[in-house]
C-alpha cells in the first residue's frame, strides 16, 4: 500500500485500534502530525510534556515511535533555528504556553554551531581527499609520461 492511499484512508477513517500505529514509520508519524497540529506545521517551540498532550490526542499512537518523530523534529535545523529565537513555547494547536527559558535556547544555538562545525569539518575533509587524488591523479599522469619517454629511447 502506497503512503498516499494510507494518508486518504487516515484522513476518511480515525483511528481507534493501537495496531496500525506501531507498524508507522517515526517520519510518516511526523508527517502527520505536521498535518494535523499547528505546533508541527509551523515549526513552533513545543511545550513541555507535549508527549503527553500527542498520547492523550491521538489514539493508539506508538511511544517508540512518537519520541522517534519527536527526536526527527526537535532535531531538525528549522526547529532548533526557531528555538535559537524563541520566548514562548506552544501546544499542538499552536497556543502560547510557558516561557523558552535561556539554558533551552544556548543549548539550541550550540547544537547548530556543533553541527555547522562538524558539516564544515566534513566538507574540508572531501575537498582535501579531492585535492589529494587530483595531485595523486597527476603524479601518475607525469610517471606515465616519463616512463613512454624513456622507453622510447632505450
Amino acid at each position: 500500500m502506497n503512503t498516499t492511499s494510507l494518508a486518504a484512508e487516515s484522513a476518511d477513517v480515525p483511528v481507534t485500534a493501537p495496531a496500525p500505529a506501531p507498524a508507522q514509520s517515526a517520519r510518516s508519524l511526523l508527517k502527520q502530525l505536521q498535518q494535523q497540529f499547528p505546533a508541527f506545521r509551523d515549526c513552533l517551540p513545543l511545550a513541555i510534556g507535549i508527549d503527553k498532550q500527542l498520547l492523550a490526542r491521538v489514539p493508539g499512537l506508538d511511544r517508540k515511535t512518537m519520541r522517534a518523530a519527536l527526536g526527527i523534529h526537535t532535531g531538525s535545523l528549522r526547529y532548533l533555528r526557531a528555538m535559537e529565537k524563541a520566548t514562548v513555547r506552544y501546544d499542538l494547536d499552536g497556543v502560547a504556553g510557558a516561557e523558552v527559558t535561556d539554558v533551552h535556547r544556548t543549548h539550541a544555538k550550540e547544537t547548530l554551531q556543533q553541527r555547522f562545525k562538524k558539516e564544515a569539518e566534513r566538507k574540508k575533509a572531501e575537498r582535501d581527499a579531492a585535492q589529494a587524488d587530483e595531485a595523486n591523479r597527476l603524479r601518475q599522469e607525469k610517471l606515465l609520461q616519463l616512463a613512454s619517454k624513456f622507453s622510447r629511447n632505450g
